[in-house]
C-alpha cells in the first residue's frame, strides 16, 4: 500500500486532530460517511477491535507511514528493554523527518519529509536525503549551507512559530542547529492517543 495521498480533514474528522498531519481544521463536526452521527443518535459504541484500530491509524497518519513501516517498528519497540508503547513512540520521533517537524523546519511531517528528500536538511555535517533517518543521541542536525536551503527553513520557521521546543532537543536558532540531547518524554508527543492500545493490535494480529 503506498503513501496516503486522499483528504486530510476527512482523516482527522475521524480520528481526531493530528498535528503531523494537517494543521486545517474541517467545519462539519460529523464523523466521514453517510452515518457519520448514527453512534451519536444510537447510542452504539466502537467494538474493542475498532477502538484499537483507530489508535493505530492516529499513528500510521500522523507520522505518514505505510503499514509495513509501522509493523516493523512495532517489532523493533518490542525486541528493545523497556516500556514497549514508549518505545515505540520514541523510535517514531526519532526520525528525521518528525525532528524537521518538532524543529518548526515545517509545518507537517510531510512538508518535512520533503524538505529531507530534496537534500535540505544534514545530519553531522553530511547531507541525509532520507525521511526515515533514525538519529541518535548527540546527533547534530542542520540546514544546508546554501542560500535557498536556509531562507527556506527560516521562512517556515517564522510561519509555524513553534513556541517551545522539547528538552530532550537544543536548538541553536542563529546557526539553525539542533543537538539530540536525550530520547523524548511521553508529554513530548503530540498527537494524542493510547500507544499501548497499538501495541496490543498487532499483538492479536
Amino acid at each position: 500500500m503506498s503513501r496516503y495521498r486522499g483528504p486530510k480533514l476527512k482523516i482527522t474528522r475521524r480520528l481526531g486532530a493530528l498535528p503531523g498531519l494537517t494543521t486545517k481544521k474541517s467545519n462539519k463536526i460529523n464523523r466521514p460517511g453517510k452515518d457519520g452521527n448514527a453512534n451519536a443518535d444510537t447510542g452504539k459504541k466502537l467494538t474493542e477491535y475498532g477502538v484499537r484500530l483507530e489508535e493505530k491509524q492516529k499513528l500510521k497518519f500522523n507520522y505518514g507511514l505505510r503499514e509495513g513501516q509501522l509493523y516493523r517498528y512495532v517489532k523493533e519497540a518490542r525486541r528493545r528493554q523497556g516500556v514497549t508503547g514508549l518505545i515505540l513512540l520514541q523510535l517514531l520521533e526519532m526520525r528525521l523527518d518528525t525532528l524537521c517537524f518538532t524543529l518548526g523546519f515545517a509545518k507537517t511531517i510531510a512538508q518535512a519529509r520533503q524538505l529531507v528528500n530534496h537534500g535540505h536538511i544534514m545530519v553531522n555535517k553530511k547531507v541525509v536525503n532520507i525521511p526515515s533517518f533514525q538519529c541518535r543521541l548527540n546527533d547534530v542536525i542542520s540546514v544546508k549551507d546554501k542560500t535557498n536551503s536556509k531562507t527556506l527553513v527560516e521562512n517556515n520557521i517564522k510561519l509555524n512559530q513553534v513556541k517551545d521546543i522539547p528538552a530532550h532537543l537544543k536548538f541553536d536558532t542563529d546557526k539553525l542547529e539542533a543537538t539530540v540531547l536525550d530520547y523524548c518524554d511521553r508529554d513530548d508527543v503530540s498527537v494524542q492517543l493510547d500507544e499501548l492500545l497499538v501495541i496490543e493490535y498487532y499483538s492479536r494480529r
